[in-house]
């Protein structure tokens, strides 16, 4: 061991040395940078440092000095990626600095510092702290950089655009240390408030904004064992994580009355080993980035081993071997006041320190001194099994090259946008005036005003800009502008989806599902009416309460609003316009009367229940029962609803001389004297169910029957008797869907009147696990119940449970099909119940007549998944499942050596292949895509190569396979046309190939696809070819 200590290695001072409190070598091992209490940010060259007894030598030594703070500078890190070094000090600002190319400026005349050799330049300053910033970390992949000080505050910054993504606020007291995980899952933080918070986080992508990492960066656990009776007095909690992410090196600990430093373990966070030694507190400490072998290099080397130092308040330095109870290295009185920090090269075998009184030195280990390094290659095998993400490949070629710019391009021009809005610039006006030109008024006729045309909206940042005023005297001055008064405009920040909707008029967005939103993404915006509206839909609207006055209506509201406290449901009228309160509907009935419906008797049960297995709630006959039809009118214009009004029982009479049951088909307005009534019919029997669009209405009787109309009135059908009563009806274009109570489903194509299913019905019996009462048990056991029945425009029956699952029957295959459970709900990364961008898709209309199919947001094919999983995550919780299933996930998840390490990259990725698989099944276009891009992303980033190759050979189909270089996987293709679920195979094919371009390690599969598909030019020097 070497110890070296250059007499110019400091931060001078006038009358003595500044106070050095932080030190941190570049990646590449050349610089080392260092803090201090002057205020200056120095870097320095490893190799003068190194070679200080050599006279011989002349290099530079002092590199650049960075002074952008005003006061002393606690932490200096480099971003491991090397683009970025960072500070923090005592004016509770980050400041963020990059190596620009270019000559370096010169010094300030009459400055006695050294000039720079390097061009380092600030760009940006980091203002989110409200004290001092103690220390400062970065993610191992540089996506992220998080700073904590003495206000509390864990601060999380996006690693590309330095905008604040999240503020923890967990810790008690002043926050002292911040170290990350190499297997980047974890970063830990050490506090005053005797505790080291574990916080897990999943790394964001280069455009990140807050509002996407809303439910990122969540505290795993809190360690306070080791640290019960640490002293407050020590100015730094400097911890470390070893590079193989199995323990923890946390400063300041104690075991009993002795300082110590606790190693704690991953996945239990328990601390059973402490190094003992240190006669005072412990305040950093520093794990060798490099796994040792007791053995060369060639030689068996056994098992690898990890080196820590350790150093604090008794200005002793410690290095500790994890096969040895005690250092095998200890050096004492190194420096007359606390060493402040550690600093390992990225070779492992040389440590810098700093301390308070000025010391900047390096130990320098033989090799063999401390172990053998092994390589590099040892240290990702060592972290695969937590997770952690490969190594870059190498380029390969031009067209892997230009491949990999394209396929990033993307993303840089995401970041520049976002930098761009939160900087004030919008977006370049459209159709805007030529200098000099005025707008063209059309030609109006004699006599007609022309309309007033309306100035083009101002730019939000013409509001930023300073206003240059001439006085009397000629001069010119800078008016001042309140940073309030800029501020009156609309934000221009990133809205949620929904409201941005609403600011647009109430017209749901015309763009694809994935330019709207990205669904890897947490989505927590609420509809119209907060969770309520999220949970059971909006599609029945409550009308506002109709009154003279203000105070009037006031009085109903507050009415409403103490019934629905006490737990009472307020009788309402479901008329055209949505649930009205019965006060407020007056003129739903001649003379001011309002009719309630009202349960007249339940229905005669079928004698088939007698002896089913499965059994359904039969509704009750009502007195009336009410179905309008969707339209495109305003309120104010007439409204269809279909009405089926039973027959109440006459007292003393027999039930067979009740009166037959009146169909009837009104146009109703705002006046109940227009109404007019289109057609009218009577049936025999009891009405219990009623359904309809414009295509044709069904009523389903208390006998079983079922009988449908066309919108003139004609029968278009005979009565279609069925095994039991109907207990659900519901409608989708021409498809018809009605549910027995014996679970029973019926499917029929009401244009071509025949049945969707081949044997005319298929049976909820395995969906309501009704096989275990088949089973010899002799009697029916507890299963989940139906909740409902949806239809999307194929005709697929889609089905909630009370437990949370969803299911579809597939016909081709003749199965019901699981869509949706609560397994995903806690065990993928990708689940997201709030999610509407595929029901918030507008439906425009075409000339096939599609327009007149009765669009439910319900029942809308691309808005059925996300339906289905928001009805999950409900039920779960309602039935406490999703506790039990949260919790043998954390019990999984923190036992990584026991088979379990990829859980939750598996599970996620399982997920987004179950999306894929329904939005397949049920032909939802835009969800299709979406899930595909989302599926390629993260099969890309975990490095899958044969599920790549399958995707890859899958979208091609039998056509175009033949035109790819190497091809030899067969891949599922999603059918033999050209096109899968309404896109063309081409365009699908290209944005995946875009996705996956930019992993090296991937290209040498992606390349042949993207030169067919002319994404690469081959001739070396075109730059990409990229559809708009």
């Amino acid at each position: 061991m070497r110890f070296t200590k250059p007499l110019w290695l400091h931060h001078a001072g006038e009358k003595k040395d500044h106070e050095v409190y932080s030190c941190h070598v570049s990646p590449d091992g050349t610089r080392l940078a260092t803090a201090a209490g002057d205020g200056h940010v120095r870097i320095w060259s490893t190799e003068a440092i190194l070679n200080a007894s050599d006279s011989a030598y002349t290099k530079p030594k002092q590199l650049a000095s960075l002074s952008y703070h005003s006061g002393t500078v606690h932490s200096v890190r480099f971003s491991p990626n090397g683009k970025y070094l960072a500070s923090g000090a005592d004016d509770k600002i980050v400041c963020v600095y990059n190596l620009e190319p270019g000559a370096p400026a010169h010094t300030t005349f009459g400055s006695k510092e050294e000039q720079p050799v390097e061009n380092w330049r600030i760009f940006r300053r980091l203002i989110g702290h409200d004290n001092d910033v103690q220390d400062l970390g970065w993610s191992h992949d540089s996506s992220i950089l998080v700073s904590v000080g003495l206000d509390s505050k864990v601060v999380v910054w996006n690693g590309s655009t330095f905008e604040k993504l999240k503020t923890l606020s967990q810790h008690q007291s002043h926050v002292k240390g911040i170290c990350f995980d190499p297997a980047n899952k974890y970063f830990a933080t050490a506090s005053d408030d005797r505790s080291i918070k574990i916080y897990r986080f999943t790394s964001p992508p280069p455009n990140a904004t807050a509002y996407d990492q809303t439910s990122n960066f969540t505290l795993e656990t809190s360690v306070t064992a080791p640290f019960a009776t640490s002293p407050l007095t020590t100015y730094f909690r400097r911890c470390s994580w070893s590079p193989d992410g199995m323990h923890l090196a946390a400063a300041n600990a104690v075991n009993g009355p002795v300082s110590s430093v606790a190693i704690v373990q991953r996945g239990n966070w328990e601390s059973n080993i402490n190094l003992i030694g240190h006669e005072g507190p412990v305040e950093t400490c520093a794990f060798s980035p490099r796994l040792f072998s007791p053995r060369p290099h060639g030689e068996q080397q056994g098992a690898t081993v990890t080196i820590v130092a350790c150093a604090g308040q008794d200005r002793t330095l410690s290095v500790w071997n994890t096969t040895f109870p005690r250092p095998f290295v200890t050096t004492q009185e190194l420096a007359a006041k606390s060493i402040s920090d550690l600093a390992w090269s990225p070779d492992g075998e040389t440590l810098f320190l700093t301390s308070l009184d000025g010391t900047i030195a390096a130990v320098v280990f033989e090799t063999g001194e401390l172990g053998y390094p092994v390589e590099v290659g040892e240290n990702v095998k060592a972290l695969a099994k937590f997770g952690a993400g490969r190594r870059v490949g190498i380029i390969e070629g031009a067209d892997s090259l230009r491949l990999e710019e394209g396929s990033k391009a993307g993303e840089l021009r995401g970041v520049e946008g976002r930098m761009g809005e939160l900087m004030g610039d919008g977006p370049a006006q459209t159709g805007a005036l030529v200098n000099g030109d005025a707008e063209t008024a059309a030609v109006k006729p004699n006599g007609v005003a022309a309309e007033p045309t309306l100035a083009p909206p101002k730019d939000p940042a013409e509001k930023l800009k300073q206003r240059v005023t001439i006085t009397k005297d000629g001069k010119k001055r800078i008016a001042p502008l309140l940073v309030s008064s800029s501020n009156t405009g609309e934000a221009k920040l990133p809205r949620p989806q929904l409201q941005a909707a609403v600011g647009a008029g109430g017209h749901a967005s015309d763009e694809a599902a994935g330019k709207i939103l990205d669904l890897s993404k947490p989505y927590d915006g609420l509809p119209k009416g907060g969770i309520a509206s999220l949970l059971l839909g909006n599609k029945r609207k409550y009308a506002e309460v109709e009154a003279d006055g203000e105070e009037e209506r006031k009085r109903g509201e507050k009415r409403v609003a103490a019934v629905q406290a006490t737990g009472a449901v307020p009788i309402v009228h479901n008329t055209a316009d949505g649930l009205v309160p019965a006060s407020a509907s007056a003129g739903a009935a001649e003379g001011g009367k309002v009719e309630i419906p009202e349960v007249l008797r339940p229905a005669v049960v079928s004698s088939s229940l007698s002896v089913s297995q499965i059994r359904l709630a039969v509704p009750m006959v009502r007195s009336v029962i009410l179905r309008p039809l969707d339209t495109d009118h305003d309120n104010n214009e007439a409204s269809i609803v279909f009405e089926a009004r039973n027959s109440p029982p006459r007292p003393g009479s027999r039930a067979q001389d009740r009166e037959p049951t009146r169909i009837t088909l009104t146009r109703r307005s705002n006046s109940p004297s227009q109404s007019q009534v289109l057609w009218q019919d009577f049936l025999p029997r009891p009405a219990v169910l009623c359904t309809g669009n414009r295509h044709f209405w069904a009523v389903a009787c208390e006998d079983g029957s079922v009988h449908t109309w066309t919108p003139a009135g004609r029968r278009l059908t005979n009565a279609m008797v069925l095994e039991a009563q109907p207990v659900m009806l519901d409608c989708r274009g021409w498809w018809l869907l009605v549910v027995t109570a014996v679970g029973g489903v019926f499917v029929w194509d009401m244009r071509g009147l025949k049945a969707k299913f081949g044997g005319g019905s298929v049976s909820l019996a395995p969906v309501l696990d009704a096989a275990s009462t088949a089973q010899g048990q002799g009697h029916l056991t507890a299963a989940p119940s139906l909740m409902f029945a949806r239809l999307n425009s194929q005709g697929v029956v889609v089905v909630g449970m009370s437990n949370g699952d969803g299911f579809c029957y597939n016909g081709d295959m003749g199965i019901w099909q699981r869509l949706s459970e609560g397994w995903w709900a806690v065990g993928s990364q990708y689940w997201n119940t709030s999610d509407t961008s595929h029901t918030q898709t507008s439906t425009k209309p075409n000339t096939n007549g599609n327009i007149l199919d009765g669009i439910h947001a319900e029942n809308i094919s691309a808005g059925l998944l996300p339906y289905l999983e928001r009805h999950t995550t409900s039920h779960a919780l309602l039935r406490g499942r999703s506790f039990f299933l949260q919790r043998l996930v954390k019990n999984i998840i923190s036992r990584p050596t026991e088979g379990f390490e990829n859980f939750e990259a598996t599970v996620s990725v399982a997920h987004l292949e179950n999306r894929l698989a329904a939005a397949y099944t049920l032909s939802a276009r835009e969800e299709f895509r979406v899930g595909l891009v989302m599926y390629a992303k993260r099969i890309g980033a975990e490095g899958l190569r044969g599920k790549v190759e399958e995707l890859l050979t899958g979208l091609m189909g039998e056509g175009m396979f033949d035109a790819v270089e190497d091809g030899e996987t067969e891949g599922v293709e999603w059918g033999s046309k050209e096109e899968i679920v309404g896109w063309p195979r081409e365009v699908l094919l290209k944005e995946v190939v875009m996705v996956l371009g930019k992993h090296r390690d991937l290209q040498r599969v992606v390349v042949p696809y993207a030169r067919f598909l002319g994404v690469v030019d081959a001739g070396g020097g075109g730059g990409m070819v990229v559809d708009g």
